[in-house]
């Protein structure tokens, strides 16, 4: 077994494939002879010593968590402390590891997640332990700078593009004398990178998603209406695909409760309702709607296997790159062509990628901002190309891992935070 210890954490909303990562980094590892810890529940399980043996776990039960979703070791919203202005919680960390002999932490999330990483990385022989940190790529929000693509957002494209070509099919059966409108909310704070997935389900003005809302564009309730409205007129229904984020003309969420989540980020209340309400108001036709919320990001039965691969690739260059002496960097995906697709994982600096957002560009929506354009189809269509089966049991449901979760004994004094 090499000298020092690699420590994996989950952060923020989990995905269809981010189990596939956290099993890529183990395997990764225990063929270089690493230990692997994981925390429980993200940063939280590093600042209360939390730790998790994954060696203690067969190969046969890291192996299935290709196919698990959800996060395997717990995930968390915690955003830590400036450590300008109170670094206590840098100095938490910093001693578990150091208790540990820790050597290398994988942080697997998004943007906040590789601000943390980039924070530890430049702290770490400040507070006399050495530390090489790797940011590892995860959202389905598809938000990441640099990074092609993120790990998570292909499953979820999938899953929203079938949902969207399903349920259409069954609201246009029942049109004639029922529901003439169907809204589908997802996920999708300030990117609309999900909701420009639906425009997958159809290529044509008469084909569904009618109407996709994007947060990248000012929602306008009269030209939203009349669009429905001809919709319904020609086609005999429309469906509607909103992204959460949608903005009035002030730059106000439709959806905003007032709420606060630990990142500071809005907590967002369902604009699939007030559209509803809207459209039922102000043209008078019956509507239903729908907000698949967890089911969108958990839906590895509908899983893509360009997805699936890229986020077995992203933990296995993450592994390798701090084997190697990498520090502060985090494995992203690069294009090189969209037919056929080709892609490859290359480093990229965390100071590039941490606190900075991707949204989708003006070249990708079309001039009305309902419709996707053809450049938008290019890039995404790779995406959600390929199924990703998990194997099934005699009930003919999934079979997902069932880990041990075998906690690290603790060598330190309680945390006294959170």
């Amino acid at each position: 077994m090499a000298k020092g210890k690699l420590l994996y954490a989950q952060s923020g909303g989990v995905t269809a494939v981010i189990n596939a990562t956290a099993a890529a980094v183990i395997e990764t590892a225990r063929s270089h002879g690493v230990k692997v810890y994981a925390a429980r529940n993200g940063i939280l399980g590093a600042l209360r010593e939390d730790l998790i043996d994954t060696s203690r776990e067969s190969k046969s039960a890291i192996a299935a968590l290709h196919h698990t979703p959800g996060g395997a070791f717990g995930s968390c919203r915690y955003k830590l402390k400036p450590p300008a202005t109170d670094d206590s919680e840098y100095v938490r960390l910093m001693e578990v590891m150091k208790a540990h002999d820790i050597r290398w932490f994988l942080y697997n999330g998004g943007n906040d997640s590789a601000d943390t990483a980039l924070k530890l990385s430049r702290l770490g022989r400040e507070y006399g332990h050495e530390i090489h940190c790797i940011g590892v790529p995860k959202t389905v929000d598809n938000d990441l700078v640099v990074t092609d693509c993120c790990p998570g957002f292909g499953s979820v494209a999938r899953y929203t593009a079938l949902s969207v070509r399903e349920a259409s099919l069954d609201v246009a059966s029942m049109s004639e004398t029922s529901t003439k409108v169907f809204i589908l909310e997802v996920m999708g704070r300030n990117a609309g990178w999900i909701a420009a997935s639906a425009g997958l389900a159809g290529e044509g003005a008469d084909t569904p998603p009618h109407v996709i809302l994007f947060p990248e564009r000012s929602f306008e309730p009269r030209a939203f209406l009349a669009k429905v409205k001809a919709t319904v007129e020609r086609v005999g229904y429309c469906t509607v695909v909103a992204s959460e984020g949608i903005r009035d003309a002030d730059g106000t969420l439709l959806s905003d409760t007032g709420g606060r989540d630990a990142f500071g980020h809005a907590q967002l209340g369902g604009v699939a309702p007030l559209l509803a309400q809207m459209v039922n108001e102000k043209l008078g036709m019956k509507v239903h709607w729908a907000v698949p919320d967890y089911l969108q990001r958990s839906a590895r039965h509908a899983a893509s296997a360009t997805d699936l691969m890229q986020a077995q690739a992203v933990g296995k260059a993450a592994v390798e790159y701090a084997l190697d002496g990498m520090n502060a960097v985090m494995p992203v995906i690069l294009r090189g062509r969209d037919s056929p697709y080709r892609w490859k994982i290359a480093a990229a600096p965390l100071a590039r990628i941490a606190n900075r957002e991707k949204k989708m560009p003006k070249s990708f929506l079309s001039r009305d901002g309902f419709a996707i354009t053809a450049a938008a189809r290019r890039y995404l269509a790779p995406l959600i190309r390929g199924e990703a089966p998990a194997p099934c049991g005699k009930d003919g449901l999934p079979l997902h891992a069932v880990l041990k979760r075998v906690a690290v004994a603790k060598k330190l004094a309680p945390w006294d935070g959170a």
